[in-house]
């Protein structure tokens, strides 16, 4: 959704590039921000006259992978690749366990990522001396990285992915592969702890991280010196104050009695009037789940009713008054977000919302930042953070499941007051195409400038849509600033691939909704002008004095404030109390997908 003032000639190619792949059915991105459909010519503009049919170009946004994971290979198998003799350390002194490993053929049976592989070359390449091993058997060092790893559990990996059996007396053979393979074990750690088990970028195209590299070599070293490696090794985790608080969450939701609930048919729909047998579980879990004050109010009801399948007018005014305490709209109907407000969720789906959001925390910068905007998808919110200060948060609406909003990371960077609103390519194709074939007025009407590659005005009514539509010509839309602009008053850049940024709306009633998964992948902001404020260190009324200018204009955001496009079904508060959110795009089940693969490929038989 980017301004088409800002279309670059080669943002043009880029537009002729996605009509290409949607005309072949191939994914394209679906938030492309301008209608530049063609790189080349202007052509002669004249009423439209042809009775050719406009094309039905549908684009769709990316796609879910089927996850490939890393593949871990044998130490013989790395030292035997092009990246090892690309970058092959000098010549040793003396032989270390990594080279011992390999000329006693030990380095066949031990399995590990090509990183780790690396690092231990680099490591014993230049400090060969063995760190868990002596006197013929393992070392208490040993036995002390061993008892931290199996404590992996703690911060949400997998303690088997480290756990090696140490030997009492054993060959010098069998020696040598327990130090190497207590190594690798313990850089494996290392590098989950800091980045991920998982590379999101594989799950779907609306992940977009760069992956994080780590210095294992160093690592190894810094461990081995380390006074104590138990602290060292948790210290690799992410150090901020989110990560701190789901990984208490975890330890008291493990330690923690099992949640008590009532069972509601999955399925159920039910609306007043109607009969089920589920009427009887929707009062019960009323019972439990409902406010002393709700459960006061409705006393009567709750003591007389004897569990009839009819579903009643009182048991209806039961319902709705649930259903505004829960932020829901009062409507009655027994559906999905008023069952999943009146069934907690157990303690398993809990754990595994935690150790979901402590692995994608990984993906994000170790430390968020003493200033810093985080969105989240799932629970609909925007929230500026600022040491020392008491947050500012919001609701949000987001995009929806079929134009979902992108999970990345970038820095704030422009205020832009009575903005324009370019309109991205995906609208122009799946929404206002079909209008076009019917009336080529209708941007006209709607106050929509329209204009050729090179800038010049023209009308809706006089360009040739069927040849637009197959990419032989390309205009530009965009929606001048005012009450009814799609981006309200104002809207707040990060740059981005994926043309996403917040801003203002002219629909304010969405927000009044429990779900607010309504946009085309931008973030709708319910306070644009505090946000504003915030991130531009300056007053409600200045942002006010700025619009009320009524020309377009703008203001260079100076601080450094990262903004997260997050997506986290569990997270903290700021006091640190963990909040649970529906999974509103099904990426839970796509990441626990993946870390089912990587834990299958981690203990392949090799």
């Amino acid at each position: 959704m980017t301004d088409p003032i800002r279309t670059t000639h080669a943002g043009r190619l880029a537009g002729a590039v996605l009509l290409a792949a949607a005309l072949l059915s191939a994914p394209a991105a679906h938030a492309q921000g301008f209608f530049g459909w063609g790189w080349g010519r202007d052509r002669a503009w004249s009423p439209w006259r042809q009775s050719r049919p406009i094309p039905q170009v549908h684009f769709s946004g990316p796609k879910y992978y089927t996850y490939q994971p890393d593949q871990p290979i044998s130490l013989a198998e790395f030292a035997r690749s092009k990246e090892a003799a690309a970058d092959a350390p000098s010549a040793r002194l003396m032989a270390g366990p990594y080279d011992l490993a390999l000329k006693q053929g030990i380095g066949r049976s031990l399995r590990m990522l090509p990183e780790v592989a690396k690092g231990l070359r680099d490591h014993y390449a230049a400090h060969p001396a063995f760190l868990w091993v002596g006197q013929g058997r393992a070392n208490q060092r040993a036995r002390e990285v061993l008892a931290a790893l199996a404590q992996a559990d703690r911060y949400g990996l997998a303690p088997q992915d480290y756990a090696i059996d140490p030997p009492d007396t054993a060959t010098a053979d069998e020696l040598i592969g327990f130090e190497v393979d207590l190594s690798a074990r313990l850089l494996t750690y290392v590098l989950d702890a800091t980045r991920g088990r998982i590379d999101p970028n594989r799950i779907s195209g609306y992940h977009d991280f760069e992956r994080k590299t780590v210095d294992l070599a160093g690592a190894l070293e810094s461990a081995a010196a380390a006074s104590d490696i138990g602290a060292w090794l948790a210290a690799r985790n992410p150090d901020n104050a989110p990560f701190k608080a789901l990984e208490g969450e975890l330890v008291r939701l493990r330690a923690a009695a099992p949640v008590e609930r009532v069972e509601i048919a999955e399925g159920t729909f039910l609306k007043p009037g109607q009969a089920s047998p589920e009427v009887a579980n929707v009062v019960a879990a009323i019972r439990l789940a409902g406010s002393e004050a709700l459960k006061a109010r409705h006393a009567t009801i709750l003591a007389s009713y004897s569990g009839g399948a009819a579903y009643a007018p009182e048991l209806v005014d039961l319902v709705r008054d649930f259903q505004k305490e829960a932020g829901l709209s009062p409507d009655g109907i027994v559906g999905r977000n008023t069952i999943a407000a009146m069934v907690p969720s157990s303690n398993a789906d809990r754990i595994l919302k935690v150790e979901l959001a402590m692995e994608r925390l990984r993906w994000l910068p170790r430390e968020l930042g003493a200033r810093y905007v985080f969105i989240n998808q799932p629970a609909y919110t925007a929230t500026y953070m600022r040491e020392g200060r008491e947050p500012l948060s919001m609701r949000a609406v987001v995009g929806s499941p079929r134009n979902q909003t992108y999970f990345f990371t970038d820095r704030i960077e422009t205020v832009e007051y009575n903005p324009y609103w370019g309109v991205p390519l995906s609208i122009i194709v799946n929404e206002m195409l079909p209008q076009l074939s019917a009336d080529p007025s209708y941007l006209d009407r709607l106050g929509y400038e329209v204009t050729t590659v090179t800038g010049q005005r023209i009308s809706s009514a006089s360009v040739d849509w069927y040849a637009v539509a197959t990419n032989a010509a390309a205009v530009d839309v965009r929606q001048p600033p005012g009450p009814g602009n799609a981006l309200g008053r104002l809207k707040i850049l990060f740059p981005n691939a994926h043309a996403i940024y917040m801003h203002d709306t002219p629909q304010k009633e969405l927000f009044k909704q429990a779900r607010r998964a309504f946009s085309h992948g931008c973030v709708r902001l319910e306070h644009p002008r505090e946000m504003a404020a915030a991130v531009l260190d300056t007053s409600v009324d200045y942002i006010d004095q700025r619009i009320a200018q009524g020309r377009n204009d703008s203001d260079d955001v100076r601080a450094n404030i990262p903004v997260y496009v997050a997506y986290f079904t569990a997270w903290p508060t700021p006091q640190g109390a963990v909040e649970y959110f529906d999974d509103v795009y099904g990426r839970d089940d796509h990441l626990a997908t993946a870390i089912a693969r990587t834990d299958a490929a981690r203990h392949a038989e090799g």
